[in-house]
């Protein structure tokens, strides 16, 4: 998140962080009487807003796209740059065309400023190399480097960009069943015929008044078997005989914070619990272009009880992942029972991250920056923590050349999942598994059925995660629908949704993945500039005809 120096309220006021400034680049600020009007507006500079708003633009429609953060691509130019795909057959169309930019980027020898070309690690990603010459493909990059390409598309294509955030309170104006513009927090408005809801939130679709979910299923409710409550039995688990108690074998001393009395249901049942979040890290070993991590200012050391006691317990490594990007830099994301997740950090009793204003999201988004700098020092210098353990960790510290107008800390928070559209057709996991048809694909997913841990509870006296599913789709691509990505037609006429759209918790796990985000942002443009030409809505828009163009245009569908 973009951090800001306004007062918290009250629901999470208690979360304190150091101030960090963010400046807006290459995007020219609203002013608060600013108004526009446009063919298409996208609301998300997420990698699938920036694709959504290109492929307007090239056919032919006016468009602007709403930046959030002043920084274009979301995740994919946050940190996560090794990226998840699962299969390299479902990229095509715009999500192909970047990643062929980012792999042309790497054929200039002068680019590795910081390590030799030959010397990176080239390993195996999904079915290919992660900088692959057979297919030009890079599944692997450095954030600067993706966060450049999304520029230039967005150039190339003539998007207008603005800066800004929804009025969560009055963002959308509607008439009827349509938008007819949306509001920011500075009061801009725009105006547009179709709009695109590309924010990881669903921010936009919520403010329009269609209908969403949050949370698990239960898995009878759409006959699945990874959906609801998983029990302790998965992965990415904690050691055995880790105490919960704040004093050892007292049960009197209360729990650890962050963890629960039971799991709250009973395996298979629904509940409100989100998957946890994390900041995909970008550490590096080169001394030149290492910044030393420092201790957080409200560093306390019982908010690492946990760690220390696995380490007791004998963990001495996998605290965070260091997959490799390329000039020593790396994509470390979380990994093991203790890891970079901060579990059961987005969500409480009567909220979650996805109902927050924006200034309580980045104030939470602070706690879990402080969280996952707290532990990198805590594994580099506290003293519970063995030598051994110390000095193998001591070498990485944040890349000075990335993310140099947020103190070398990503932009965005990986926000796994959030809000979820309701609409008349609901992709579950068993349209992931081919176990149903889809009968009108915009874009094809093939990434494992994936869920982090969403909280911790007390099971047979020991501390246990539940949550984790990984269960691989064997890389084989499925269908996503049309109809999953629009709202029920009474809800919502000129409204498409590429992300934060109609599935369940587990069909999500796998869907949600960056490249198909792209995929989705593209063909959700181009059904909304069919509905602006066929003057109708995008729920009248002929499967036949959007195909069409999709494949035109090298979208890949099955």
């Amino acid at each position: 998140m973009r951090f800001s120096n306004r007062p918290f309220t009250r629901v999470i006021a208690r979360f304190l962080f150091l101030p960090i400034v963010c400046v807006y680049v290459a995007v020219a600020p609203a002013t608060a009487a600013d108004s526009h009007k446009v063919d298409v507006v996208v609301y998300g500079d997420a990698s699938g807003g920036v694709t959504a708003a290109v492929q307007a633009a090239r056919m032919g429609k006016k468009v602007i796209l709403v930046s959030q953060y002043g920084h274009l691509g979301g995740m994919t130019s946050s940190g996560l740059g090794w990226t998840d795909i699962g299969n390299n057959a479902i990229l095509g169309g715009l999500s192909r065309e970047f990643y062929h930019d980012a792999y042309q980027h790497y054929q200039n020898d002068a680019v590795w400023n910081h390590q030799a070309r030959n010397l990176y690690p080239n390993k195996k990603q999904g079915k290919g190399l992660a900088l692959d010459p057979q297919t030009e493909l890079a599944s692997t990059f450095e954030p600067k480097v993706a966060e450049a390409v999304f520029d230039a598309m967005i150039k190339k294509a003539g998007v207008q960009l603005i800066n800004g955030r929804l009025d969560l309170s009055k963002g959308a104006v509607k008439s009827g069943t349509r938008i007819t513009s949306i509001r920011l927090e500075d009061g801009t408005t725009v105006a547009g015929t179709m709009f695109i809801d590309a924010s990881y939130e669903g921010d936009l679709l919520a403010a329009a008044g269609v209908s969403f979910v949050i949370g698990r299923e239960a898995n009878a409710e759409y006959g699945e078997s990874g959906n609801g409550i998983t029990g302790p039995l998965h992965g990415n688990q904690l050691r055995k005989g880790i105490d919960p108690y704040v004093v050892k074998g007292d049960a009197a001393s209360g729990l650890l914070p962050g963890v629960n009395p039971d799991m709250g249901g009973e395996v298979g049942d629904a509940d409100h619990r989100l998957q946890a979040y994390c900041y995909r890290m970008v550490l590096t070993d080169i001394e030149s272009n290492r910044v030393p991590v420092k201790k957080p200012a409200n560093y306390n050391p019982a908010d690492y009880e946990l760690l220390f006691r696995s380490i007791e317990a004998g963990q001495q490594w996998g605290f965070f992942k260091t997959s490799m990007m390329p000039n020593r830099k790396t994509d470390s994301n979380n990994t093991g029972g203790v890891s970079c997740d901060l579990i059961g950090g987005n969500y409480g009793k009567d909220w979650n991250w996805a109902t927050l204003d924006h200034q309580q999201r980045e104030a939470l988004a602070a706690k879990h920056r402080d969280w996952q700098l707290g532990m990198i020092w805590t594994l580099q210098n506290h003293p519970r923590v063995p030598e051994k353990i110390r000095a193998s960790h001591a070498r990485w510290g944040l890349a000075k050349d990335e993310f140099q107008d947020n103190g070398n800390w990503p932009h965005n928070l990986y926000v796994r999942e959030a809000r979820r559209m309701k609409s008349a057709f609901v992709m579950t996991e068993n349209h992931c598994k081919g176990k149903q048809p889809v009968a009108d694909p915009v874009g094809m997913g093939a990434y494992t059925l994936d869920s982090h841990n969403t909280q911790r509870f007390v099971h047979n006296g020991m501390v246990k995660n539940e949550g984790d599913i990984q269960r691989s789709l064997g890389g084989k691509p499925y269908g996503i629908s049309y109809r999953s990505i629009i709202p029920k037609a009474s809800e919502c006429e000129n409204l498409l949704v590429p992300w934060a759209l109609s599935a369940t918790h587990i069909a999500f796990g796998s869907i949600r993945m960056e490249p198909v985000l792209m995929a989705l942002g593209q063909s959700a443009a181009t059904a909304a500039c069919l509905a602006i030409d066929a003057n109708s809505s995008v729920q009248a828009v002929p499967y036949k005809t959007l195909r069409k163009q999709l494949e035109k245009d090298d979208q890949r569908l099955p």
